[in-house]
């Protein structure tokens, strides 16, 4: 079997670096007192609903080195219907999803789940990470960026 070569666009940090920089910054402050496993997860379903090969690719390994399984990650598509996943990893990614959806905004019960599962602080660090995934999502789908280039 071979593997379709499909061409990076751009090279976003080459040519846009202020912006990457200021990308990066986000992501390091998006990451502050979040479970690692949570974090991880979080930022692999926004990747799995964005369509982003490049950042599938760089959160897969980065799971595994925090821990996480590969029974795990093969669930995670369909996390809504797998039993593999806590009450707390579940309200964060329903969160992940209704921030990378915006299904008309994030709906109550979602949020207030959320918010029965982590404090204030965690809950904004939370909503920073899967909108910082977002943000990677969109630059790298926009950019093709090629899974295992960094």
């Amino acid at each position: 079997m071979t593997a379709v070569q499909i061409p990076q666009r751009l090279d976003f940090p080459t040519v846009a670096p202020k912006v990457f920089k200021a990308v990066l910054a986000l992501d390091a402050a998006s990451r502050d007192g979040l479970d690692p496993v949570v974090r991880e997860l979080v930022q692999l379903r926004a990747s799995l609903l964005n369509r982003c090969a490049y950042c599938l690719d760089y959160h897969t390994n980065d799971a595994r080195k925090a821990g996480e399984t590969e029974d795990r990650l093969l669930q995670l598509a369909a996390w809504h219907d797998a039993s593999a996943f806590t009450a707390r990893e579940r309200a964060a990614l329903a969160l992940a999803d209704a921030v990378t959806l915006l299904p008309g905004g994030i709906p109550d019960d979602v949020f207030d789940t959320a918010a029965a599962h982590f404090d204030e602080r965690e809950l904004a660090q939370l909503i920073a990470m899967a909108a910082t995934a977002n943000v990677w999502n969109r630059i790298n789908v926009a950019c093709r960026t090629i899974p295992g280039n960094a």
